[in-house]
């Protein structure tokens, strides 16, 4: 039986090597420049990108290699929220302080809408005017997080139930904190008991992934990344792994797990599709053994996805991990964030009732459909080099208080999500050339023709509306000592007149009403 098993995996294993052969004739350089273009980057680290935006990553609490992303721009700051868990027994905590207060908050956790956890009643959830630390406090209750605790132990003593009774254990979990957990907990179960019950990881990845958990330890949860500061493992598998009680390979076809391979065992084999990868081989192997069980990931059709391997007698127990926010902590988690304006999919909205929350506006957003977000800021922040700053000629405005113009001649650039204003004063003032005046503000008819009348100027005043009842121009008609038009709007101002003199008094009259530099 062995003999013919080890001829099935070898032919496998040739058909398996001839595709990703051909496979990879067509596409290795294409991903070796599509590679080259990835750039990686550590939690709360701040990267540039094209001078204009910082992007930093931020701990979603999840698992490795997920995280919530904030982007600050010069016109406003934009925080990215996926699947994220508050608590976690692994990783590194979710990160309240980096996401609050931002200008735009997108929201797009929907494994929340995968649980039938919501009543009629928790869709009218309300937020009292609690403050941030009872907020926080309602969030980070580790209720959930024990409760995850306690599946993995159920999956444990599942698994150990069966290689006491002669079956193996097909794990197909591949979300990697899950996986390492559950890898802790069996080695530490199986080390308690009388069971002597190998445990095999099939994957590629295997043995770069368990090295690496124990040795960067930036994803981490505090406590783990104490115990590996103070020269611990982080997690239990490496002790075992150099017992040789866990076995890495990185295919079913390797040679060593041929020769290594005994039952019952514990195998953590992907992919959790059941359609590819040593799930497939091992399911076919041990479908009819009644002893047996196989782990699934909740959100997965059993019925759909066992459908190839059937009739089947292994015994199945699919698991519900918690992979993102629970609905009714939404409502929490956003008051205290405050964004000025939340994104949410449409199919949460409907879920839940956001009113509540103290946030300017909630948008809802649906696949594949346009959605228009206001303004954030009405003026962007603009740096200006303190030198420049100090050789500036400001001039107060009449028409605004509190308020200053200068005129500079400089360069305006983009550096690392900022405005800034580059280069000296303007060269004309120091080469003794008059300089065009330039005004600031706009003309008031009446102002105006006040001024001229100082200056024996008399004409009248006619306004005209523009369409839709919206403001258009008003013109004021210039009488004695000869005839003339000045024309003002949004716009601008217009000085029509043939007497040159009359030309002059009236710019000398707008000039005394607008600010000018």
């Amino acid at each position: 039986m062995v003999k013919k098993y080890q001829a099935c995996l070898r032919i496998l294993s040739l058909v398996r090597m001839v595709m990703i052969l051909a496979v990879g004739c067509v596409y290795t350089d294409d991903v070796k420049s599509c590679m080259k273009k990835v750039q990686d980057v550590k939690f709360s680290e701040e990267v540039c990108y094209n001078g204009t935006l910082i992007i930093k990553a931020l701990s979603s609490g999840l698992d490795i290699g997920a995280c919530n992303w904030l982007i600050n721009g010069p016109n406003g700051s934009l925080s990215y929220v996926s699947d994220s868990i508050l608590v976690s027994h692994h990783a590194k905590s979710f990160d309240f302080n980096g996401l609050k207060g931002t200008d735009v908050m997108i929201y797009s956790g929907f494994s929340c809408l995968q649980t039938a956890e919501m009543s009629e009643n928790d869709c009218l959830s309300t937020i009292s005017d609690k403050n941030e630390e009872s907020l926080a406090a309602s969030l980070l209750d580790n209720e959930e997080s024990l409760g995850e605790l306690e599946k993995l132990a159920f999956v444990c003593s599942c698994a150990a139930e069966s290689a006491d009774a002669g079956g193996s254990t097909l794990i197909t979990i591949t979300r990697v904190g899950i996986v390492l957990q559950l890898l802790e907990l069996l080695s530490n179960s199986i080390e308690s008991s009388s069971l002597k019950v190998p445990i095999f990881v099939i994957s590629s990845v295997a043995e770069e992934l368990l090295a690496y958990a124990n040795t960067i330890p930036e994803w981490l949860c505090e406590q783990r990344q104490e115990k590996l500061i103070s020269g611990e493992p982080s997690f239990g598998h490496l002790r075992f792994i150099k017992d040789k009680k866990i076995h890495l390979f990185p295919a079913i076809h390797s040679p060593n797990l041929i020769t290594s391979w005994q039952e019952p065992c514990i195998v953590f084999a992907p992919h959790w599709s059941l359609r590819f990868g040593p799930s497939v081989q091992l399911l076919q192997r041990w479908r009819g053994d009644p002893r047996s069980l196989l782990v699934l990931e909740d959100g997965i059709s059993s019925g759909l996805g066992l459908l190839p391997f059937r009739p089947i007698a292994m015994k199945i127990l699919q698991c519900s991990f918690l992979s993102g926010i629970r609905l009714q902590k939404l409502p929490s988690l956003l008051s205290l964030l405050q964004p000025k304006i939340v994104l949410v999919p449409d199919v949460v909205n409907h879920r839940i009732n956001l009113s509540t929350v103290k946030t300017k506006s909630i948008l809802s957003y649906s696949e594949n459909r346009t959605l228009s977000v206001g303004r954030i800021a009405e003026n962007a922040d603009v740096e200006i080099m303190a030198e420049l700053a100090t050789k500036l000629s400001w001039k107060k405005l009449r028409q605004r208080e509190n308020f200053g113009i200068a005129r500079l001649k400089g360069g305006f650039v983009m550096e690392n999500g900022k405005q800034r204003l580059v280069s000296g004063l303007d060269q004309e003032e120091s080469s003794g050339k008059a300089r065009t005046l330039r005004h600031w503000g706009s003309v008031t008819p009446e102002t105006l023709l006040e001024s001229l009348v100082k200056m024996s100027v008399t004409g009248s005043i006619e306004h005209r509306r523009g369409e839709n009842g919206a403001e258009g121009k008003s013109i004021i008609y210039i009488t004695n000592p000869s005839g003339g038009m000045i024309e003002t709007s949004e716009m601008g101002t217009t000085i029509i007149t043939d007497d040159e003199t009359l030309a002059s008094k009236i710019f000398q009259a707008i000039d005394g009403v607008l600010d000018g530099i």
